[in-house]
């Protein structure tokens, strides 16, 4: 079971905040899928910081082995979770499948 928190929503403009939250909405149901099996309940948390004229998205879910955190900047806050959101998926696959090998070669080892 992954949960969805959003934090700092505030500080984008009004305008965005239906296609930012759909966007989240499918990336949570994606991880729900992958993590279907996964022993323990996960957060997906995405953070939005306004600084001037640059949005910062990050993104962290807590896994087993270790918390998977990433950042992006963009002048766009779409193209900025977008990416992120590209990015993470690769970064939370590779982990997923390091833990997954990590238990089969310990399994076999006993």
């Amino acid at each position: 079971m992954v949960t969805l928190e959003i934090k700092n929503i505030k500080e984008v403009e009004e305008q965005h905040h239906e296609i930012i939250k759909n966007i989240c909405k499918e990336k949570q149901e994606y991880y729900n899928e992958l993590f279907k099996k996964y022993d323990k309940d996960l957060i997906l948390k995405v953070i939005f910081d306004k600084s001037s004229a640059l949005y910062k998205v990050s993104a962290s879910i807590n896994l087993k082995s270790k918390k998977v955190l990433l950042v992006e900047e963009n002048k766009n806050v779409e193209k900025a979770i977008t990416q992120l959101f590209s990015n993470f998926k690769k970064a939370v696959k590779r982990q997923y499948e390091l833990e997954r090998k990590d238990y089969e070669y310990k399994r076999k080892r006993k």
